[in-house]
Parts: structure tokens; C-alpha cells; sequence
């Protein structure tokens, strides 16, 4: 019962064939070869526009490097406190940007308050030489509660970023979960919501190691000073090929949204054993494919000496997350932790 991270799942079999075949024979260098054409145009047709992309290997390098051809060193990001950018990837939004700061909003499950967001808004101040100015909005989509940002909760926050000055970022490492679950396309998520950059993952899902940094509309002009960053921070490898066989092979027939929605269906059923009579109450909607429950010391000392692997979140609830691997035999086995189980004594 391996609930522990969707990073913990093995690469499925259609990108590792993906991945041989690209290993038959020569092909040009940094970019330049026919697998990252393949998947350049399998984004367009994915997110039905032009766009313009760079593949990495990593969330964090997907999330900094785009980040930093819309900030600059003297400017701020506005983020979740919770935000994956804030919590977790030591400083490289920073560091990548040269110098640019994250300035924290907050909001239920990981989304930012659009009122919260406003008012910072409101005080921003391009010209006042003291303050560092905010330059970028950014969410995430699943948020880091799991849950998904609509097409509709995207376009008013970025509407009141756009009407401010501000560019849109989209950390999307769990976007295939959130269109999956929201049944939206990938278009309406996305630029068509007012997004200019965006983090769209891959490794989460299905892949071995594979995140592409996407540019819509007016961002697009930034793709040289994308690829002049990403060279310079060590993320254009020579054999990239393997990179654009992977998510030429994601997108092939849908798999992402085909793997995604397995992934959600765990979830939603191991939150139907996770908020039994015997267990506890969900912290977070389930949106996706994470579930946040809120445990007891005995609940949760059950599920571990079962082999259960989960992580206690920093809100206090138990963190639980499904991937497309993840079995029924699984969820029957955290079921069985509370068979015969009385019900659960609410504070």
C-alpha cells in the first residue's frame, strides 16, 4: 500500500518503448532532433494552439525557468503560502530569476482568495523605488491540497492579474489530474483562462522524468531568453530526444488523461475507505488524485504497522496520494485495516 507520492510510481510501459526506440541509432543534438518536433506539435494539437516549448527533467527547473522569463531579479511572484514554489523547491524560482522574491497570499485548499489576491493588487506599485513589485501571479492546478482550480476560478484570477500588469504562471504538475477530474480541456484550462506560462507535467503520471515549460500568446516572444536560461542552468541535455519520446508518448491516444483518470478513481475510492464509520473526515475535497484526511494517532498507527506509506501534511491532516499504478487489491487492503473496526470517536 504505497500511498506515499505519485513520484514513487514505476514509468509506464508505452513511454519506455518510447524511450528505446529513440535509442536506435543517431539523432542531432540539443534539441534539434525529430522526437521534440513530434512533441512540439503533439502540444499544439493537445492544447489546440500555438505554443512554444521547452522540455525538462524536473518540476522544479520547469517551474523556476519559466518563472524567470517573467520576473525579473527586481520583481516579486505572488503565490499560495502553500504553493509548491514556496514550500518546496529551495529558493529555485529565486535562484533561477536572479534574485526575485515570492510574496505569500492565502486561501482555502491551496487556492488563492481572489479578494486577498485584489487587494494586493490594489497596493502594488511599479513605480515607488523602496518596494519590490509584483511582476507574476502564479497558481497551481491541482493545488498542493489536491484540489482543481476551474476554468472559471483560472480566468477571474488571471483577469485581475492581466488587468494589473501582472503575467499568469501555472504550476501544472498534477494538470492531467485536474483535467481528468474536471472533464475540461486542456485549452480551456489553460491560455484560453488567461495563463502566458505553464509547468505541464509528466513525471507524476506516467513518465520517467519528463516536464515540459509551455509559452501561449504574448509569452511566446521569451522562447530564446527560455532556451539561453535553460542552457545556462544545465537543462539542455544533448540527447533531449529522450525527453521529447516521452512526452510524444504521453500524449499519444490521450494516455495522460487515460492514466490521470486512474489514478483519480484510486483516489476516490480509497476516500471512501479513508472516511469510514472507523477512520476519520477529509481535510481537503478530492479533487484529484491525492486524498487529506484527518486521522487519529490510532487510525493512522493501523494503517502503518499494515505497510501503509502516507505522509502527515503540515496542516495536520494525512496525506494519502494514488497513481495510475495503484491497485484495487490496494485499496481493499486499507479497507481491511478497519473491518470490524467500531466507529471512530469524534473530538
Amino acid at each position: 500500500m504505497n500511498f506515499s507520492s505519485d513520484t514513487a510510481a514505476p514509468a509506464h510501459p508505452a513511454i519506455l518503448a518510447a524511450i528505446a526506440q529513440a535509442n536506435g541509432g543517431a539523432a542531432p543534438s540539443y534539441g534539434a532532433d525529430l522526437w521534440m518536433t513530434l512533441a512540439t506539435e503533439r502540444l499544439k494539437e493537445t492544447f489546440e494552439t500555438d505554443l512554444d516549448m521547452w522540455l525538462v527533467s524536473s518540476g522544479t527547473a520547469a517551474n523556476a525557468l519559466g518563472l524567470s522569463v517573467l520576473c525579473p531579479p527586481t520583481g516579486a511572484i505572488l503565490c499560495h503560502q502553500e504553493a509548491h514554489i514556496e514550500l518546496d523547491e529551495r529558493g529555485a524560482p529565486e535562484f533561477f530569476s536572479g534574485g526575485a522574491k515570492l510574496r505569500l497570499l492565502p486561501g482555502n485548499h491551496g487556492k488563492i482568495d481572489a479578494l486577498a489576491l485584489q487587494a494586493r493588487l490594489a497596493a502594488n506599485r511599479f513605480d515607488f523605488v523602496h518596494e519590490t513589485p509584483a511582476q507574476v501571479v502564479s497558481i497551481s492546478n491541482l493545488t498542493e491540497c489536491g484540489v482543481a482550480y476551474t476554468a472559471e476560478e483560472t480566468a477571474e484570477l488571471a483577469s485581475r492579474a492581466h488587468a494589473a500588469g501582472l503575467a499568469v504562471h501555472l504550476d501544472g504538475a498534477r494538470f492531467a489530474n485536474a483535467a481528468a477530474s474536471l472533464k475540461a480541456s486542456p485549452a480551456d484550462l489553460s491560455w484560453k483562462a488567461g495563463i502566458d506560462v505553464m509547468s505541464f507535467g509528466a513525471t507524476k503520471n506516467g513518465a520517467m522524468g519528463c516536464e515540459a515549460i509551455l509559452l501561449f500568446g504574448r509569452a511566446r516572444g521569451q522562447i530564446e531568453e527560455l532556451r539561453v536560461r535553460a542552457k545556462r542552468a544545465g537543462h539542455m541535455p544533448p540527447k533531449m530526444r529522450f525527453l521529447g519520446a516521452q512526452m510524444a508518448a504521453y500524449l499519444a491516444g490521450d494516455l495522460w488523461l487515460d492514466l490521470a483518470g486512474r489514478a483519480n478513481r484510486a483516489a476516490t475510492g480509497l476516500a471512501g475507505v479513508l472516511t469510514g464509520p472507523a477512520a476519520g473526515r477529509l481535510a481537503h475535497p478530492v479533487d484529484g488524485n491525492e486524498v487529506f484526511v484527518e486521522l487519529s494517532n490510532e487510525a493512522a498507527g493501523r494503517l502503518t504497522q499494515a505497510g501503509a506509506t502516507f505522509y502527515r501534511w503540515i496542516d495536520g491532516s494525512h496525506r494519502f496520494v494514488c497513481s495510475w499504478t495503484t491497485t484495487d487489491a490496494e485499496i481493499a487492503a486499507a479497507a481491511a485495516v478497519f473491518a470490524g473496526v467500531g466507529a471512530r470517536h469524534d473530538a
